[in-house]
């Protein structure tokens, strides 16, 4: 078990031109004065260097708040819930082939108050309860591990809707049928990703290639560059005719999702990639000034310590038309994959190559033989236009992470992503040995 708390506050300044910020662990009167002594210096420094010519009479002043959807689960003691995760570790020990299980709940609960001088006050209170169960299998020299993890909004119902009940079973079988399963087969087939592998696919291959930020070049000496330029906005073919990504808060249980950003602006449902057209970037308002391009609410900051960047949030695929059974009946020969467990990409987020826990093969459309080591790779520049089928709202799920990394000084922050399966088409399968 681990408890810890942290609080603090960050202080911004701005001078006509110019824009300071100094954060401080101080919560005193004279704590609080000595850093927004130290912004001013800073805005003040800044005045004739500023890449955008900073306005104090313009700062907006919203009034809002934000509250994480209650939870119809209560557990009330500790012992219950430790029993939790060790009755599901129990329950995965089917053999002696299981030689690792693994199983936790990350609770946090977070709370924000933005005041300005201009009158703005939002109050946004968030709570997550994140669990991470793991089964590896063993024989001889292979292993093998299924996983589940999930991250939403929510108290102790998270559980629920994650399938965290009965979960240990489930993966031991799984890990099981990999461990004795066929390695992948490679060659050019259908592939069609399952909700939890999108998440990764949208993450890496649209979220970051999509941040103005990093387009604008400021990321390019640590996290990297991006395939996407401005020119392309309005007119780009980024995906099929089938492709719609959105930024949405309006998910209250998707993990990113809030009422205002950390720049004080109004989170609102905004198209980034309709009808496979490219149109607007994940570009919180200073970055929208310096690139004279609209954005999204989406200035973030992983704490009370860390100046917003132009981070993720909710990103998310549309759903479509096509039910799930239809996709696998359209499918003559190819693959079905979910669960990462690697993922490469190059600095300009655009070639890629990834790797799942969990492949079965599609044939004459129906799943036959689980494969194990399934991977895949592709461009992201083209690979998005392969995709022929988009499940229906009735295969929409809700994903997301706590661990995207950007920034410097580092920033870790949770990012949410929905989606349907999806299918593409003439994809580059490999198995382990490739």
């Amino acid at each position: 078990p681990q408890l810890s708390s942290d609080r603090g506050v960050m202080l911004t300044a701005m001078t006509d031109g110019g824009c300071g910020y100094a954060a401080t662990g101080d919560l005193s009167p004279t704590g609080l004065q000595a850093a927004l002594d130290r912004a001013t210096q800073w805005a003040q420094a800044t005045q004739q260097a500023s890449v955008i010519a900073y306005n104090p009479a313009r700062m907006p002043n919203p009034r809002g708040s934000w509250i994480s959807p209650p939870s119809s689960i209560t557990l009330a003691t500790r012992r219950e819930k430790y029993e939790l995760l060790a009755a599901e570790c129990r329950a995965a020990k089917l053999d002696d082939r299981i030689v690792d299980r693994y199983a936790s709940r990350n609770m946090r609960d977070g709370e924000q108050l933005y005041l300005s001088n201009t009158g703005a006050e939002i109050h946004q209170q968030f709570r997550y309860a994140i669990p991470h169960v793991y089964v590896s299998a063993n024989r001889d020299s292979e292993t093998q591990t299924r996983s589940l993890g999930f991250a939403q909004q929510g108290g102790a119902d998270i559980l629920q809707r994650a399938g965290f009940f009965g979960c240990g079973r489930r993966l031991a079988e799984e890990a099981l049928q990999l461990l004795l399963a066929a390695n992948c087969p490679s060659g050019k087939m259908d592939l069609l990703l399952m909700p939890e592998q999108m998440m990764l696919q949208i993450h890496e291959s649209i979220g970051h290639p999509l941040e103005l930020d990093r387009i604008l070049g400021d990321e390019r000496n640590y996290a990297g560059t991006s395939f996407v330029t401005l020119d392309m906005f309005g007119e780009y073919q980024y995906g099929s005719p089938l492709l719609n990504v959105t930024y949405d808060p309006s998910h209250p249980e998707e993990i990113a999702s809030f009422a205002y950003d950390d720049d004080g602006t109004r989170a609102e449902k905004v198209f980034l990639i309709r009808n496979g057209v490219l149109e607007r970037p994940l570009g919180g308002h200073i970055s929208q000034s310096r690139a004279a391009k609209p954005g999204v609410a989406n200035s973030r900051a992983s704490s009370w310590n860390r100046a917003p960047i132009d981070r993720m949030a909710n990103l998310n695929v549309e759903p479509g038309k096509t039910p799930f059974d239809d996709m696998i009946a359209n499918i003559e020969r190819g693959i079905l994959m979910t669960t990462n467990v690697s993922w490469s990409i190059d600095d300009s987020r655009n070639k890629f190559q990834f790797g799942c826990e969990w492949g079965q093969l599609i044939e004459n459309g129906k799943l036959t033989a689980i494969v194990k080591n399934p991977n895949y790779r592709g461009i992201s520049a083209t690979f998005w236009r392969s995709l022929k089928m988009v499940g229906n709202p009735a295969s929409f799920e809700v994903h997301g992470t706590q661990f995207c990394g950007k920034g410097e000084p580092n920033q870790a922050i949770h990012v949410g992503h929905a989606a349907p399966p999806c299918v593409f088409a003439n994809v580059d399968v490999f198995g382990g040995e490739n």
